[in-house]
């Protein structure tokens, strides 16, 4: 193993060193390796005792001939590769139209997004991508019981965010009512639909019996004098539009189904304004129609009402959208359901913060934590079209997200030290030092500037776990022992022991982060995934950060900066 790795480290190093101006890291060395041989995780110790010394090899050579040696031993790491595009978006058949394929995602205002809607948006908007086309949002509270108000303004927010600010049209459904009309008044006169006045049991039972009820032979001018009576005089549960189909069709949902009711309720949004409301597959087979929706990727459980809609389109002679169905998405292994109305019941109960509580899976709490809207988009390319149901573990879902959105913000995310429940300590003759580490390994070298003496700030958990009589490594710093002596009035003593990371790398066992002593540390609140506080001290540098940055705490994780007051910096956790 060790022949085998050596050479491995090799040629990561020479890689390393040849794209970054002659000097090669050892962390992007090691994760090349375990990479590329995953197996030996379990032998981290060693293996970075190799790297180490083949990044120490390598940084000691000229830039030249770093490039001969990396040209000799892996000629395939010679230059930028460009990388392979994986992706899962299936070819979509061309709508009859041959109309510039139109996508769209129609959520309920019952709440904002959470990362069910997250998946079926980032696919429609990845397509309409994919073709060049547009991408809308639609509003659909034609049911004036089941809308929370505050979602009119947050679902555009996070389907705009979500997207990348591609959503190219959005409108409510409810301000367009004067549109349904129109077209539920065609269908009347045209005789493609009518107004039953039927008890809803009786419909029911003729329906069964594949009996049309009295109301379906009314002639057109019958249907229109009723349509005014609803808009006038009849009561709520009195009459309804129903659809002509085939009262014998083989599907029972199929047959004769209501398009459109009377729902004296009063609407958050339109008051008492209309009585008559389109039920969901009359209003989106017009909206569809009107807007030249020519592709639906939304639930399979919506494979019926596809079916309704076309009955409607091919009454009005339009083309129908082409309908590609998508497997559930269930979500398990949490306390918390993904469900707007089952959310903001707990939430009203008090049982968390508002919708931006970090213990929920909704998106505009997982924004807060750093989660980037590519980030989604790659756990839906990855899923792809599936019309399979899927379990899946909460645990397993934010693994692959974190994954994810690690690819997208590791290359920008500065690193700083951040201890928490911060010990001061004292390293009897550790000498005084100029330490420069880098904010970023790869991409900003320097940038963080410490002035070092005796006295340090570690963190509690890590000075309750030091072992006795062991070398421990301030990181990029200096080595001290820890030794435990009874009879002293201060038990935990730390002596200097050497500066240089050879001696740690054939005696110590633990590497941890530090900060100096010093009146130019900045206050620091971690929010935690499960909304505890952790407090402690951040480096100098951390004061220059705005709110919204996204660093990684070394050790801690991915963290975004909250808020600022005074000198204290609000972080959440995002993930490690």
């Amino acid at each position: 193993m060790e022949k085998e790795i050596k050479q491995i480290a090799k040629k990561y190093a020479l890689q390393n060193a040849v794209k970054f101006n002659g000097t090669a890291t050892m962390g992007n060395v090691i994760g090349k390796v375990l990479a590329e041989h995953p197996e030996h995780k379990k032998d981290i110790k060693e293996i970075q005792i190799i790297v180490a010394a083949a990044v120490k090899e390598i940084n000691a050579l000229s830039p030249d001939e770093q490039k001969v040696q990396l040209t000799v031993l892996a000629p395939e790491l010679v230059g930028d590769k460009p990388k392979e595009q994986k992706h899962n978006l299936k070819e979509l058949p061309t709508h009859p139209s041959g109309e510039i394929a139109t996508f769209r995602f129609a959520p309920s205002p019952s709440g904002p997004l959470h990362i069910g809607h997250a998946y079926v948006i980032s696919l429609n908007y990845l397509y309409a991508k994919k073709y060049k086309g547009r991408f809308l949002l639609r509003i659909e509270d034609t049911n004036p019981e089941n809308i929370y108000p505050d979602a009119y303004q947050l679902i555009p927010e996070d389907a705009q965010w979500l997207t990348n600010n591609s959503v190219q049209q959005t409108f409510v459904q409810s301000d367009r009512m004067d549109l349904y009309y129109t077209y539920a008044l065609k269908l009347l006169e045209d005789g493609h639909a009518y107004v039953c006045l039927c008890d809803a049991e009786e419909f029911r039972k003729m329906i069964q019996e594949m009996q049309a009820c009295p109301c379906r032979g009314n002639d057109p001018e019958e249907n229109v004098k009723r349509w005014n009576s609803m808009l006038n005089s009849y009561k709520q549960g009195e009459a309804v539009i129903r659809f002509k189909t085939d009262v014998a069709h083989k599907n029972p949902a199929m047959r004769d189904f209501p398009i459109l009711r009377i729902n004296e309720s009063s609407h958050p949004r339109q008051g008492h304004k209309y009585k008559i409301w389109p039920l969901m597959n009359f209003s989106v087979a017009i909206d569809d129609m009107d807007t030249g929706v020519t592709h639906t990727l939304r639930g399979k459980d919506h494979a019926d009402n596809a079916k309704r809609q076309e009955y409607i389109h091919k009454a009005l002679g339009v083309d129908t959208p082409i309908p590609i169905s998508v497997g559930r998405i269930n979500f398990t292994g949490t306390n918390v359901e993904v469900s707007c109305s089952k959310t903001r019941a707990m939430i009203e109960a008090g049982e968390f913060e508002g919708w931006q509580d970090i213990r929920l899976p909704f998106v505009g709490a997982l924004k807060r934590r750093g989660y980037q809207p590519e980030a989604f988009q790659k756990y839906a390319m990855e899923i792809g079209i599936s019309q399979a149901d899927k379990t899946v573990d909460m645990g397993e879902y934010f693994k692959a997200l974190n994954a994810f959105n690690k690819e997208v913000i590791d290359p920008k995310s500065h690193r700083y030290f951040f201890v928490a429940d911060p010990v001061l300590v004292s390293v009897k003759n550790a000498p005084k030092k100029h330490v420069t580490l880098d904010l970023h390994p790869e991409t900003k070298k320097g940038g963080r500037v410490f002035e070092t003496h005796e006295e340090f700030y570690l963190a509690k958990e890590d000075v309750s776990a030091f072992p006795d009589s062991e070398l421990i490594r301030l990181m990029d710093c200096l080595n001290f022992k820890h030794s435990e002596i009874p009879q002293s009035k201060e038990k935990s003593h730390y002596t200097f022991f050497s500066e240089t990371y050879d001696d740690f790398k054939a005696h110590g066992k633990k590497i941890i982060h530090w900060l100096p002593k010093s009146d130019n540390l900045v206050s620091v609140e971690l929010r935690m995934p499960d909304n505890t506080l952790v407090s402690g001290y951040g480096e100098e540098a951390i004061a220059e950060l705005e709110v919204g940055a996204i660093v990684q705490f070394e050790r801690v994780g991915f963290c975004r900066l909250d808020e600022i007051e005074g000198n204290m910096y609000r972080f959440w956790f995002g993930h490690r």
